[in-house]
């Protein structure tokens, strides 16, 4: 287990080398100049050639990759072009708001897809199967900014039952947990959709075992066989499908941020993105990859737990 955490770091350290140096090649060779991004509309020709000269923007890109680089190893990320501020104190700033979203996200698609996921297996083919099969397809097809519009005018518009957003308050008040319901419904869907149709086919193949109808046999009774024996070992492949969705919610929920309104790390991205803010974009995208890769990690170390007979040494 050791070696392979250790593997794991390497690979994670050689991973996000080479994302950084695709994303800052991307960055500096796309049309445009972040120097007028810095000097704003007013600066003149000799304002745009210090701004080059200071942020060192003139120098060949090599060579402000390896300086960017260097940086990264001693904790700094840089500054942003727009608001001067540190990259790490605008990510340390936003990513709490996302953490807070993704959790209440994931907490619904578990509860919903898992639940569904067992109804569905256990039902199979019943009037019950059909329905959550085919809410899970629709889950699945509809668009988060398609279903957060459509949530935000029923709920806030038409009925004023819920805020449309902000996720300013506390998440553990009262008002804070009704700014997150829309949202988290809103990005929670399709993950819910995913982790149901792959705990029904799970749960089936499962069912379908030796040791399944071995226990039948000896006279288990059905919840235990279900919740205990079945559901645990159908688990491990429904794990992959949480961590993998869970590291794109940490990972910046975009659209679900900009429909709602919602300062994370998503919406932050994006304003780095229009505005050319090389710095911002950088350390985003660092963040994101470490994230899937660290998610990984874990649910590869959660594999063991749930299934003894997994060993990665």
């Amino acid at each position: 287990m050791i070696g392979m955490i250790v593997r794991r770091i390497l690979q994670l350290t050689f991973l996000l080398l080479g994302i950084s140096f695709l994303v800052f090649m991307s960055m500096h060779l796309a049309p445009g100049d972040p120097a007028t991004v810095i000097g704003g509309p007013n600066a003149t020709s000799s304002d745009l050639e210090a701004i080059r000269d200071k942020m060192g923007l003139d120098r060949p890109v090599l060579v402000q990759y390896f300086d960017y680089l260097g940086g990264i190893l001693q904790g700094d990320f840089g500054y942003s072009y727009q608001t001067n501020q540190a990259v790490t104190e605008a990510i340390i700033t936003r990513f709490p708001t996302t953490v807070k979203l993704a959790v209440a996200s994931m907490v619904v698609a578990v509860l919903i897809g898992i639940i569904a996921g067992i109804i569905s297996a256990r039902k199979q083919n019943s009037w019950v199967d059909v329905t959550s099969t085919t809410f899970a397809l629709v889950g699945v097809s509809i668009p988060n900014f398609w279903l957060g519009t459509i949530l935000i005018l029923i709920f806030s518009v038409n009925f004023q039952l819920l805020p449309v957003g902000g996720l300013n308050s506390p998440f553990y008040t009262f008002e804070g947990m009704k700014e997150l319901i829309l949202p988290a419904i809103t990005l929670g869907t399709a993950s819910a959709a995913l982790i149901a149709r792959m705990t029904r086919s799970s749960m089936l193949e499962v069912i379908r075992s030796d040791y399944i109808r071995t226990a039948k046999a000896k006279g288990v009774r059905k919840r235990p066989l279900i919740w205990v024996h079945t559901l645990k070992n159908a688990m491990i492949p429904v794990l992959t499908i949480i961590g993998i969705n869970f590291g794109s919610l940490l990972g910046g929920t975009i659209v679900t941020e900009q429909v709602f309104a919602i300062n994370g790390i998503g919406r932050l991205m994006i304003d780095a993105i229009a505005a050319r803010d090389f710095p911002i974009v950088q350390g985003t995208v660092l963040l994101i990859a470490a994230i899937f890769v660290v998610v990984n990690l874990i649910v590869d170390i959660i594999y063991t737990l749930i299934d003894p007979r997994i060993s990665y040494d």
